[in-house]
Formats: C-alpha cells, structure tokens, sequence
C-alpha cells in the first residue's frame, strides 16, 4: 500500500512588500515539493530590519539573512517558521543574473530541507542538501541552483 502525500498546513505572512514577491500559492507549491513528512509551517517574508533581528537574537550574527528556518520540537506533523528577507532575495537574485522567482523556489525547498532536519555545517552534510535541493528545483521547473550560481555562497 503506498503512502498518501504529507499534508502541509502552511501560513503565509507578508511583513514586507517588494517587487517580485511570490503568491502564497507558489510559495505553497514550491514548499510541497520538498516536503516528505506532514508538516505545519508559518512562511513569512520579511524586510532587512526583522531579519537582521531575527538573526542576531537566534543565530548571534549581526546581519540579514536571505533564508531562516525555526524548527519547534522533533514529534509530527513537524512544525516551524521559514522567514525569508525579501530585499536579500532581490539582491542575491540579481547577482546570480537569475530570476527572481527561481530563487525564491529555491530558498523555499532549502529552509524546508532545514525543517525536516537536513544541514550543510559539514561538508558531507552540504553535498546531500545541494543535492536533494538540486533534485527537487529542476523538478519544479528552474535551472540547478548550484550550477547556476557556482561562484556564490550557498543558502543560509
């Protein structure tokens, strides 16, 4: 007997506003994607300032972050926050000379990755990740993040 699809019960709140900014319908689709157990996620879209709090208070490190992942407790449905910075997107996106969009998906699948517990603080840990998040990207359609933007740092 095969395994009905997790069930994602997910929030989407919007404390920025910006050019570019996905719907809360791709954000849900890009989120399901990556998803392989039953979860309850809050996605929120900030601005520099809360992420720059946020990841000072929680992470000791003075400066916004493109992507943060919460994870409350290791019992399911699993349970967290994502919040992804909008001004840090726009400006890494443009670097990468990428669509916005596709980083979007991207930063989506890899704080999902992060909720379900996988990490890139060892290198043997990153290569998975990368790989897993490649995988789960092009299946959505966009070009590998990792191929696309070799010379920038991988998502935090």
């Amino acid at each position: 007997m095969s395994r009905s699809a997790p069930k994602l019960d997910m929030q989407v709140q919007y404390a920025a506003s910006a050019a570019g900014i996905p719907r809360s319908r791709k954000l849900r689709r890009w989120a399901r994607a990556a998803l392989a157990d039953d979860a309850k996620v809050t996605l929120r879209i900030v601005d520099r300032r809360e992420a720059r709090r946020l990841n000072r208070e929680f992470r000791g490190r003075d400066y916004a972050t493109n992507v943060l992942t919460f994870v409350y407790g290791e019992r399911r449905p699993l349970e967290g926050d994502i919040v992804l910075c909008a001004p840090v997107v726009r400006a890494e996106a443009g670097r990468r000379h990428g669509r916005l969009e596709a980083h979007y998906a991207h930063l989506v699948v890899h704080g999902m990755l992060h909720l379900q517990g996988f990490d890139h603080e060892r290198a043997r840990q990153a290569q998975f990740m990368e790989l897993l998040e490649s995988e789960i990207v092009t299946r959505l359609g966009y070009p590998d993040p990792y191929v696309a933007s070799a010379q920038t740092p991988a998502a935090g």
